[in-house]
């Protein structure tokens, strides 16, 4: 990912690191297994008191393998490490998104308010376990299974964000052609589409449709997010092929507000939009 800010870039979130196999997860690997080898435990015997078996622990022992939040915690207690293990827990739950992700993943998790257009697919926040294993399932070149999963936890851990509290202002404006794309299949996007109007019925989150024959639209460029972070400041995110950047100069901040304001016009209301989610329900 790059930050960009007034024209000067710095590359960021894809540091080799940071990937499954080194860096903060080989540590927290290396740590796990001292801890264990300390408290006269077979990996077996550790697996079966963390409900994990004992191939697991060994994926996380070596780095090759990322411990999900739950894992960590009882690891920490069974081991008695008094925390240590705990200390690691937000550095690892960031290298479990691709690297291109882990900064807008931060940033999204404590944000006080989110503006996402999306053009390609459903908002990650929004789909539905289905819905995200198939968009995995689609991607070239060929996710791992074990990737695939691990990317499905993680994706779906991030709609925790529609139980905080205060809860975050969430807006969304979903082009037409992705609510009538079958990814997954029919049955798969008809839940899909009922999630939407389960979330669109939350008082905090706006959800808009903007309909495919629009003549006027403000946002040909493709999708983008706006970032309310929790500092206050405001920042955007932008993302194509795997490539990404979030941007904070003041220039492209204020272009990207203008769009999605512009776009916010020219999409139906979120009332209407609802209706037309479940119309388009209807005809399925």
């Amino acid at each position: 990912m790059e930050y960009e800010d007034q024209g000067e870039r710095e590359r960021v979130g894809q540091r080799p690191e940071d990937e499954p196999g080194s860096g903060v997860v080989t540590a927290f690997g290396r740590q796990l297994k001292l801890l264990r080898v300390r408290a006269g435990l077979e990996r077996a015997e550790f697996g079966k008191l963390v409900g994990y078996a004992a191939q697991s622990i060994a994926s996380f022992e070596q780095g090759r393998r990322i411990p999900p939040p739950r894992f960590i915690d009882q690891a920490d207690e069974v081991l008695g490490a008094g925390g240590v293990l705990i200390a690691l827990k937000e550095e690892v739950a960031r290298a479990q998104y691709p690297a291109f992700f882990r900064d807008a993943a931060r940033l999204e998790a404590t944000a006080q308010a989110l503006c996402v257009y999306a053009a390609l697919a459903i908002p990650g926040l929004l789909q539905t376990e289905d819905y995200a294993r198939a968009v995995f399932r689609m991607q070239r070149p060929l996710l791992d299974d074990a990737v695939i999963e691990q990317r499905l936890e993680s994706r779906l851990a991030r709609q925790e964000i529609f139980e905080r509290r205060p809860a975050p202002l969430l807006s969304f404006i979903i082009e037409e052609v992705v609510l009538r794309k079958p990814i997954g299949g029919r049955a798969v996007l008809r839940g899909q589409l009922q999630q939407v109007l389960l979330v669109g019925q939350r008082r905090n989150v706006e959800i808009q449709v903007m309909p495919t024959d629009r003549e006027d639209h403000a946002a040909l460029d493709g999708p983008f997010n706006l970032i309310d972070a929790a500092t206050g400041q405001r920042i955007a995110y932008t993302e194509v092929q795997n490539d990404s950047r979030l941007h904070t100069g003041t220039t492209k901040i204020r272009e990207l507000e203008s769009r999605y304001g512009i776009l916010r016009s020219q999409a139906l209301t979120p009332s209407e939009s609802l209706v037309f989610v479940e119309k388009l329900l209807g005809e399925g």
